[in-house]
This record gives structure tokens, C-alpha cells and sequence, in this order.
């Protein structure tokens, strides 16, 4: 009777705990699956910033176009053409300057388009190091009349302020003739110097009337377009 519960005894200290074998198994089962996870983790992480940011920049877009209408942001150059470029490098948009212009940055800035900041970071600027602020480039289209108060359609672009960072050109979905603008889905840090966002808009004031609409969106190849005076 004790020789069996002696060897009973040590047959489960003998077959307790792992080797170092099965350590190292366990180990390398763990790094395998750690390597084929990880660049779902990395996407899904670029994919939700990404996604944050493109929802930022519709938030800026919205509300600078809600700043125009109600009068409290000036309006933006208004030209007879829409074949508007993306804005050029050498962004400067100090507090002071912004403070000056009712939020336009001092340059990047053309006869044809303003660039206005939406300050991302609550320092009252918007810097070409720091991703969070928001440019917005504005300009608006009629083809009959450069004055607001006839009423105009305004294209609106958002890029991140980074995009400013070096001297390489930005890009925009007319100037490359294909859509570049950002996707909500990325691997990775996303196309810097593409716009977040794009979007047009129909823009009047109290001193737009019918004839203004009816000046700027008669089509001269349909006779029924014509508007009665």
C-alpha cells in the first residue's frame, strides 16, 4: 500500500508544470500570432484618426460657411472663374494677424482665394507643425459679378495645416483631374497634401434677390431658362 502511494506521489510531481520546451513553444505560437494581428491593430487605429479628422474638417467646413452667411466672416474673393488651385506653401497664420482679419491667415493668399484657420490646438494660431489645425481655403464663383451682395457659389477646401510643412505642392480633385480627396480608410498617416474635404455652396444676403439668381444661373444655350424682368 505505500510502495503505490509513493508512486502515485511521484508520478504527479513528475508530470507537473511545463518544460522549457513547451515554454518555448507557447512562445513562439504567441509571436506568430502577434505578427499576423498587428497590422490589423495598426490599421484599425489609422482608420478611426483618420476618420476623426475627416469628421473635424467637415465640422470646420460647416461652420465657416455658417460664419459667411450670417455675416460674422467676410466673405471670400469672388472671381469669374472656378478653375481655382489648391493654395500655395508658406503658411502664416499668427494670432495676432488672425485677430486682424477675423480668422484669415496672412499668406498663403491670391486675389482669386482666401485661406481661413480653424486653431485645432486652443492656442488662438494655426501652425504647419501641428496636424490638429485646420486650413480652410475659400473661394467664391459668379460669373457676372464679383460683389457678394449679388450672391455666389463658394468652394470650400480643408487641408491639415502640416500639409504646409515643406515646399511640395498640394493637390486638389480638380487640379489632378481625378478625386484625391481623402478617405476615412487609411493604412497609414493618410495624403497630407490632399484636402479632407471638398465642397460647394450656394451663398446670398439680405441684398441678393431673384434677379441676382436669375442673372448668375441663366443658362444662355436654353431659351426656356430665360428669367421675366
Amino acid at each position: 500500500m505505500l510502495k503505490y502511494q509513493l508512486q502515485k506521489i511521484y508520478s504527479k510531481q513528475h508530470q507537473a508544470g511545463f518544460t522549457i520546451i513547451e515554454s518555448l513553444v507557447a512562445v513562439i505560437v504567441l509571436g506568430i500570432l502577434m505578427t499576423a494581428i498587428a497590422p490589423t491593430i495598426l490599421i484599425s487605429a489609422a482608420t478611426r484618426v483618420q476618420s476623426r479628422r475627416v469628421e473635424l474638417a467637415t465640422q470646420a467646413a460647416r461652420a465657416y460657411i455658417d460664419g459667411v452667411n450670417s455675416g460674422n466672416i467676410p466673405a471670400p474673393p469672388i472671381s469669374s472663374t472656378n478653375n481655382i488651385k489648391p493654395p500655395k506653401t508658406g503658411l502664416n497664420c499668427k494670432a495676432n494677424d488672425l485677430k486682424k482679419s477675423q480668422g484669415y491667415c496672412s499668406s498663403p493668399t491670391e486675389t482669386s482665394y482666401r485661406v481661413f484657420c480653424v486653431d485645432g490646438t486652443g492656442d488662438g494660431a494655426c501652425s504647419k507643425d501641428k496636424s490638429k489645425d485646420l486650413i480652410v481655403q475659400a473661394f467664391g464663383f459668379n460669373s457676372n459679378s464679383t460683389d457678394a451682395a449679388d450672391g455666389y457659389r463658394m468652394g470650400v477646401r480643408v487641408y491639415r495645416a502640416d500639409a504646409f510643412e515643406d515646399n511640395k505642392a498640394l493637390i486638389s480633385n480638380q487640379s489632378s483631374g481625378k478625386k484625391v480627396t481623402q478617405s476615412t480608410f487609411t493604412g497609414g498617416l493618410g495624403k497630407r497634401k490632399a484636402p479632407l474635404l471638398e465642397m460647394v455652396t450656394e451663398v446670398s444676403n439680405q441684398q441678393t434677390n431673384f434677379q441676382n439668381f436669375c442673372t448668375r444661373l441663366d443658362n444662355n444655350t436654353n431659351r426656356n431658362s430665360t428669367c421675366n424682368n
